[in-house]
C-alpha cells in the first residue's frame, strides 16, 4: 500500500513538472517591471494589466503583478482596449530562441 502511494506521487510530481506550456503566437516580447497596483511598464512604457490579467514565471506559476522581478524578458497579449491580458516570464531558453514569424 506504501509502495503504491510513493509511485502515485512519484508519477504526479513528475508529469506535474514535466507540463509544457503554450504562448500563443501572437504574443509579443518586451521588458516588464512593475510599477505600481496595476501598472507595468514594458520597454519604458506605462501598461494597465486587464482585469483578471495573468502573470506566468518560468515555472508556470501564477505570480502576482509586484512579485515581477525587474528588467523580466517576457512575452505579453494584450487585450481589445489595449491592455496587458497574459504575460509569460521567459525561461533563457525561451529568450534566446527568434520569434516565430506571423
Amino acid at each position: 500500500m506504501l509502495r503504491l502511494l510513493i509511485a502515485a506521487l512519484a508519477f504526479a510530481l513528475s508529469s506535474a513538472h514535466a507540463q509544457l506550456r503554450t504562448i500563443t503566437a501572437e504574443a509579443k516580447r518586451g521588458q516588464i517591471r512593475h510599477l505600481h497596483e496595476m501598472i507595468v511598464e514594458i520597454d519604458g512604457k506605462p501598461a494597465r494589466l486587464a482585469p483578471g490579467a495573468q502573470i506566468r514565471n518560468a515555472s508556470n506559476l501564477i505570480v502576482l503583478p509586484a512579485a515581477l522581478p525587474p528588467g523580466s524578458q517576457v512575452k505579453y497579449t494584450l487585450d481589445r482596449e489595449g491592455m496587458v491580458v497574459r504575460v509569460w516570464i521567459l525561461t533563457p531558453e525561451e529568450a534566446a530562441r527568434p520569434d516565430r514569424k506571423p
